[in-house]
């Protein structure tokens, strides 16, 4: 039985992109990974700026999970919806986005099996002194050697 299923796009341009395996090594890719939506807006902006800077490409990485009730082909969100919603999330930044939805059971595992060793990866939060999941989810992305920028909007 599959565990984990993926859809890729490259954002408004309804191409079909690579997987992470038929890439060429050489490129460096910058990932946001969808916490909430104005969290994520905040990510794409900052990585636009980082990818501008590095001469990389952004790969927006939405992760479905999909409860032990339903069968793992029925995510709690239509996937036509997930799509649409992050096309438009996607158009926003000026550089050209990969979206990558992965649909699983278990958040940690899925991001264990996409992500590179030492990627580049843009969060996005609310600003607050209360821990957060996005802030366990940093502890846990820097335990495993990968470089992370908080991307968190001022206060007021």
């Amino acid at each position: 039985m599959a565990t984990q299923r993926q859809l890729s796009w490259v954002a408004a341009k309804g191409r079909p992109v690579p997987t992470p395996a038929e890439k060429p090594d050489f490129s460096l890719e910058v990932v946001v990974l969808h916490t909430t939506t104005p969290g994520t807006l905040r990510a794409l902006q900052e990585a636009a700026r980082l990818a501008n800077g590095l001469a990389a490409q952004i790969r927006l990485v939405v992760l479905q999970v999909v409860p032990y009730p339903l069968p793992i082909d029925q995510p709690p969100v239509p996937l036509e919806f997930t799509r649409s919603r992050f096309r438009t999330v996607a158009s926003v930044v000026p550089v050209e986005t990969q979206v990558d939805i992965r649909i699983g059971r278990d958040r940690q595992r899925m991001l264990g099996s996409i992500l590179q060793p030492r990627s580049v990866v843009v969060l996005g939060d609310r600003p607050g002194w209360w821990p957060s999941e996005q802030r366990r989810l940093v502890k846990w992305l820097t335990g495993r050697g990968h470089q992370v920028v908080f991307a968190c909007s001022q206060k007021g």
